[in-house]
């Protein structure tokens, strides 16, 4: 009887050690520690860390706009490249109007040469700026040498379309669309003011004041309109925009000159264009809508529709 217990409790054994083996080896190759295509093992594979998207900002891309006038024009700068896009018209030129003011207060302060600012031409610098006053621009105009500023302005800014007019009054310069977001470059990356003024003059252009119809006198024209209105605050809530935008109703043509230009940390967009002004002489509304609604179009990646331009309704070209 012996012999047959002995056999009973080996084969007992037997069983329950081959039980427990069964349950130790699935754990082992369900564990991930098998080799792949051995044993039916799955090795364990991190999960990436999710990249964030990039910012939003201005880029190159197509610009649709039923435009009502004489000539319509954008170029957009990519500050980190200095690549330049636009319309096929981007080196057509259109004047200056007020635009041109950012560069006569930047050229004023950098022929200082660390000189003080006087309490007089500070405040005349601040409001040709913020308010588009045109006697505090003529005033720095003059103190600079007239002619002589527009002369900097295209040596020092390397502006190939520029052209200044006979008796070089600064608001009749004319300008390209590539031109001015050279110019806006050029004042971004101190070339204008220099490396003390820089900084003041952007945070200046930064807070422009008034809206389109708050055109009171040729000292208090608001100037905060244009391309800042077609802005995500994706982009604004990044940093501050600096704007100049430069509008004139002329009557020797009838046409509105309107113009806008921005300038960022990545780019610098410049809108420039010419329409009737019968119906709408007192504001460059419509001209202020055109130039939101371009920057809309140049978000990328856009958020959404781009603004709708409306119809110029009154006057045939």
């Amino acid at each position: 009887m012996r012999p047959r217990v002995t056999m009973v409790l080996a084969i007992v054994a037997v069983l329950i050690g081959g039980g427990m083996l069964v349950p130790a080896a699935y754990a082992k190759f369900s564990s991930g520690d098998g080799i792949g295509g051995i044993g039916g093992g799955v090795a364990q594979v991190p999960t990436p860390e999710p990249t964030a998207p990039p910012k939003p900002t201005l880029a190159a891309g197509p610009v649709s706009v039923n435009f009502k006038g004489k000539f319509f024009s954008w170029a957009l700068m990519d500050r980190k490249t200095g690549k330049i896009s636009g319309t096929p018209n981007m080196a057509s030129t259109n004047s200056t109007e007020s635009m041109i003011k950012a560069w006569i207060v930047s050229d004023y302060l950098r022929q200082l040469n660390g000189k003080p600012l006087s309490a007089e031409r500070k405040k005349q610098a601040t409001t040709a700026i913020r308010d588009s006053n045109d006697r505090s621009a003529e005033a720095l105009y003059n103190a600079g040498g007239r002619k002589p500023v527009l002369d900097r302005l295209i040596k020092m800014c390397k502006l190939t379309d520029t052209k200044i007019e006979p008796k070089a009054r600064w608001a009749y310069t004319q300008m390209s669309p590539r031109d001015a977001v050279r110019m806006g470059d050029c004042i971004g990356d101190g070339t204008a003011a220099g490396p003390k003024w820089t900084k003041w003059v952007l945070t200046e252009m930064a807070n422009v004041r008034g809206g389109v119809k708050d055109q009171k006198s040729v000292e208090v024209q608001g100037g905060h309109w244009g391309i800042v209105d077609g802005l995500p605050a994706s982009i604004t809530s990044q940093g501050p925009v600096s704007i100049k935008n430069g509008f004139t109703m002329l009557w020797a043509d009838g046409q509105w000159h309107v113009n806008c230009l921005a300038v960022a940390d990545d780019w610098t967009l410049a809108v420039m264009m010419r329409y009737p002004g019968a119906g709408d002489t007192r504001t460059p509304s419509y001209g202020a809508k055109v130039c939101a609604s371009v920057a809309t179009q140049l978000v990328t990646p856009q958020p959404g529709a781009a603004l709708k331009v409306p119809q110029q309704p009154v006057g045939k070209l």
